[in-house]
């Protein structure tokens, strides 16, 4: 089912882009220490992920067969396809995507020059904590694809496939994404697919505004950063 926001969603956008902009303004910025900086920057993200974003979640779906589990989802996000890719091959960022992902990095380029990354997981099933590690490879079409596939033999998964898809829209970029997984770990009989179920859909659904939300916080602070030293080079020449 398609959930429609288009009469919420110009107000949304010029209501948080006014946020990160006036938060990364170069004089404010200047009062502020590295630590202040820090957590206003946490704290834009942590509004962004409660407020109304730009983001548009359109469908997500969530299928168990035995224990192989299939997500997709179609949304649309308020940034431009390019600097979407860019963030989604990023695999260092994706800790900010879902709290789930404890550590994720890009990883030196196999023998034959696929590109590979690593990361890390943490999920607990009432009492029942687990860490599970994912190592693979990338396939990268730029600016319109990506594919990110587990090798199972170093990694807690028989098979984990991601794909992304990317479509230019109404100034925006339509994101359709899948996630083809079979654990190679026990999971609890009964109340362990449920869970697993459940994160994969509230996971989902976070990510977008997430996503969203890092890449304004990106572009603010690289728009405000010329700004800041030349305002940083005047007050040092009146102090002279």
């Amino acid at each position: 089912m398609l959930r429609q926001r288009k009469s919420k969603k110009k107000t949304s956008r010029i209501n948080l882009r006014k946020i990160y902009s006036r938060s990364y303004s170069s004089k404010s910025i200047l009062r502020q220490t590295p630590e202040i900086r820090a957590s206003l920057t946490l704290a834009i993200l942590l509004l962004s992920s409660f407020c109304l974003n730009a983001a548009e979640l359109r469908s997500i779906e969530v299928e168990r067969d035995h224990n192989h589990y299939t997500m997709t989802s179609v949304s649309w996000l308020d940034v431009e396809s390019k600097v979407l890719y860019a963030v989604l091959e990023n695999h260092d960022l994706f800790t900010h995507f879902t709290s789930a992902v404890v550590e994720s990095r890009n990883t030196e380029a196999d023998g034959e020059g696929w590109p590979q990354f690593y990361s890390r997981f943490e999920g607990c099933v009432i009492v029942y904590c687990k860490s599970f590690i994912r190592n693979g490879y990338l396939e990268l079409m730029p600016h319109t694809d990506l594919v990110a596939i587990v090798d199972p033999d170093r990694s807690d998964f028989k098979r984990s496939v991601e794909t992304w898809s990317l479509t230019e829209e109404d100034g925006g970029t339509i994101m359709e994404y899948t996630f083809d997984m079979e654990p190679d770990f026990w999971v609890p009989p009964v109340i362990g697919p449920f869970y697993i179920k459940r994160a994969l859909k509230t996971g989902g659904e976070k990510a977008i505004d997430r996503i969203e939300a890092l890449i304004w916080e990106q572009e603010a602070a690289l728009e405000q950063g010329p700004k800041v030293a030349v305002e940083q080079n005047q007050e040092a020449a009146v102090e002279q």
